[in-house]
């Protein structure tokens, strides 16, 4: 199965920009930072659906996938939520320091979609 590996990365990676750059609403964006607000909570669910969609495309196995799912909704919540606080309270007026956290924020989830994988990898060589 490790053939799907570079595929599922790559689904990941399309996801990730639809759902972080083409689909997320304007109320999404203004609301992710408030904790427990359902703009925050519908952007990250909208990003596991994603997810969901690449793991039965390369049949990941179910259990396995139900806890990925799992993680990757409290990570992306907890990370999108943590760039906003930051950025809200340090510096949303400094160009170079909130580049620097957007870039940062991808970073981190693009090294989530690392960790899936590798989770997945595990499970299927065994």
């Amino acid at each position: 199965m490790t053939i799907w590996a570079p595929i599922l990365l790559a689904m990941l990676e399309v996801k990730h920009f639809l759902f972080d750059f083409v689909f997320q609403t304007p109320y999404q964006l203004k609301n992710k930072g408030i904790y427990g607000h359902p703009g925050g909570i519908l952007h990250s669910g909208l990003h596991v659906c994603g997810t969901l969609a690449a793991l039965l495309v390369v049949a990941a196995p179910v259990l396995p996938s139900a806890a990925i799912l799992v993680a990757e909704f409290v990570v992306h919540y907890h990370l999108d939520w943590a760039k906003e606080q930051i950025t809200r309270r340090v510096g949303s007026s400094k160009p170079a320091f909130f580049w620097g956290m957007i870039g940062l924020d991808q970073l981190m989830h693009h090294l989530t979609y690392v960790a899936i994988l590798t989770v997945l990898l595990f499970v299927w060589s065994k």
